[in-house]
């Protein structure tokens, strides 16, 4: 294994995607692939003793579905939980959603390519979320029209600032970008995306998104 590499765990029930997953992620100068695993009992039981890094999951896998596995791993009731990019063939809103709510990093689909599949196990260490173009767009338009009026849903729990944070975290921001555009150091942008977490009961910053669209931050 690479020395200080990023280690990753593979969950696909195909053999040839796992390989192909593996060939991709041992490429990179800076990860490894500490474990496979084809099932999803097999990939909760492989993150809990392995610890990677990262856990790349598929959603459809028997035993446990990738939805189930990334609810396990990562959703707001684990005390340590493992960064989740769950990597699949089907973009239904449904999965989407249900991923994201369950704690995943990020979404993407497998015809992203290696350097977006790569890119997002970064942004996963980093902290960040990253979620297949495609995808994205379509989601943020179905959460910037809230079935309840915005003034109503938006709960008043984030400081002016913290509101700041959380509107560019809406817009794909990275850290660096909020510092740079609020003027302040990124260490304080992560200590205010800590807060906001905290506040909100988000586990990522992908439900920090999710909270601004949904509750009409990003029409105010």
């Amino acid at each position: 294994m690479k020395s200080s590499s990023i280690r990753v765990l593979v969950a696909d029930d195909q053999d040839t995607v796992r390989r192909g997953l593996r060939r991709l992620i041992d490429g990179q100068p800076d990860m490894s692939v500490v474990g496979e695993a084809g099932d999803g009992w097999t990939a909760v039981e492989l993150a809990r003793s392995l610890r990677p890094d990262v856990a790349l999951v598929d959603i459809r896998m028997p035993e446990l579905d990738g939805l189930e596995v990334t609810r396990l791993l990562a959703g707001p009731t684990v005390a340590v939980p493992v960064r989740v990019v769950v990597v699949t063939t089907f973009d239904h809103d449904d999965y989407v959603y249900a991923a994201l709510r369950g704690g995943a990093c990020g979404f993407l689909l497998k015809r992203s390519g290696p350097a977006l599949l790569a890119e997002a196990v970064r942004a996963a260490v980093a902290g960040e979320s990253l979620i297949s173009p495609a995808i994205t767009v379509r989601l943020l338009r179905h959460l910037a029209a809230p079935s309840a009026p915005a003034g109503r849903l938006m709960p008043n729990v984030l400081s002016p600032r913290e509101t700041e944070v959380a509107r560019l975290i809406a817009r794909g921001r990275s850290n660096l970008d909020i510092a740079n555009e609020l003027f302040i150091s990124v260490g304080t942008v992560k200590t205010h995306v800590a807060n906001i977490q905290t506040k909100l009961g988000t586990v990522n910053r992908v439900g920090i998104a999710a909270w601004a669209w949904e509750t009409g931050l990003m029409q105010s």
